[in-house]
């Protein structure tokens, strides 16, 4: 394995993306994919294992990644400098001007998940969701791209009921146009809409992929995902930390299943579904935060900052039948399986930083 082809992450889970995807990627030989968001947590994940898997199985495939900021990303993921599969592309997701490539492929993974931005700056959390995915959209349609993947989330759904145990792709419910995250939420249902607009008037065939909660390598650590909190928490000797009374249940899939469900839900998904991406398997926030906190001896204290509140635990579950259903699609890393490895991963990565790898 050359230089320019050594990844930041665990081969394993390269090669486990690889074993479930390599029957379809023949339709990619010799062509370009065009990739927004290729720098965030979804995009590197896809970028990965797309150098990996052109490299293995030969298709001289070229992936153009949009992003305003690449010299950035490159010194993060320097063994991504070298190799001709990557080819980057400066410019917002808004207003970017369109490569003079031809694309058969596109996946539309751009957009930020911050909370500062929905509270401080909402028109633009909407505004770069909304005026992007158009954009985006049509850039697909003027390169001859036959297949494009949106990113969408499960935040669309609003409020998930509680006597509702999973969300399924169906549900009419929305987002609460008070809560903290409505710019982003309804940013992503507007997205949604546009997908359905676009390929009812063009040859594009849209699929679009709801994603809910995930763990990984290059999970961000201090943002407001509960896990990646727990994580970092844990990282540093404890506390834990968990800002509620610990009742929530949520679910988790690993990344290298995302991953795998994204190239599959791209290449093999019918054109015009939705598919909710996670996993189905819930766990109350205080059990997650155990789970993580027995990953490291001593194990850390756990701090519940709120008594239990009255009424029956909020749930931010999807159901997976349709993705079982459709494309045989499953959590094949168990939570304690994607615990460790991501716990793991980054206990390395701390010391790699540490000793100045």
């Amino acid at each position: 394995m050359t230089a320019a082809l050594k990844p930041y992450l665990p081969i394993q889970d390269l090669n486990f993306i690889l074993d479930r995807t390599a029957h379809l990627w023949e339709e990619l030989r010799g062509k370009q994919i065009l990739i927004t968001g290729g720098t965030g947590f979804f995009g590197t994940w896809l970028l990965e294992s797309f150098v990996w898997i052109n490299a293995r199985l030969g298709l001289d495939a070229t992936a153009v990644v949009l992003s305003r900021n690449p010299k950035e990303f490159l010194a993060r993921h320097p063994h991504l400098s070298a190799t001709p599969a990557i080819r980057f592309h400066t410019g917002d997701v808004r207003d970017f001007v369109f490569p003079p490539d031809r694309f058969s492929h596109v996946i539309h993974a751009a957009t930020t998940a911050s909370a500062r931005l929905n509270d401080t700056e909402p028109w633009t959390m909407i505004d770069t969701i909304v005026r992007g995915t158009q954009h985006v959209l049509e850039c697909a349609v003027a390169s001859g791209a036959q297949k494009f993947l949106l990113t969408s989330s499960g935040a669309i759904y609003g409020q998930q009921p509680p006597d509702m145990t999973h969300l399924e792709e169906d549900f009419a419910g929305a987002p609460d146009s008070k809560a903290v995250n409505a710019p982003y939420a309804i940013g992503k249902r507007l997205a949604e809409v546009l997908c359905h607009r676009m390929a009812a008037t063009s040859m594009l065939e849209t699929k679009i992929a709801r994603g809910f909660a995930f763990v990984g390598p290059w999970l961000p650590l201090d943002l407001h995902f509960a896990a990646g909190n727990f994580i970092r928490d844990a990282l540093r000797g404890g506390p834990i930390v968990i800002n509620g009374d610990g009742r929530p249940f949520r679910s988790y899939l690993y990344a290298a299943d995302l991953t795998a469900w994204l190239w599959i839900i791209l290449f093999s998904g019918p054109a015009g579904e939705t598919i909710n991406v996670g996993s189905d398997q819930a766990f109350p926030l205080s059990e997650i935060a155990r789970k993580i906190a027995g990953l490291t001896s001593p194990s850390p204290e756990i701090v519940i900052r709120s008594p239990e509140q009255p009424g029956p635990a909020s749930r931010y579950i999807p159901s997976i039948a349709k993705a079982r259903q459709l494309l045989g699609l499953d959590v094949w890393h168990s939570l304690d399986k994607a615990l460790e490895k991501t716990f793991a991963w980054y206990r390395q990565w701390n010391s790699m930083q540490s000793d100045g790898v």
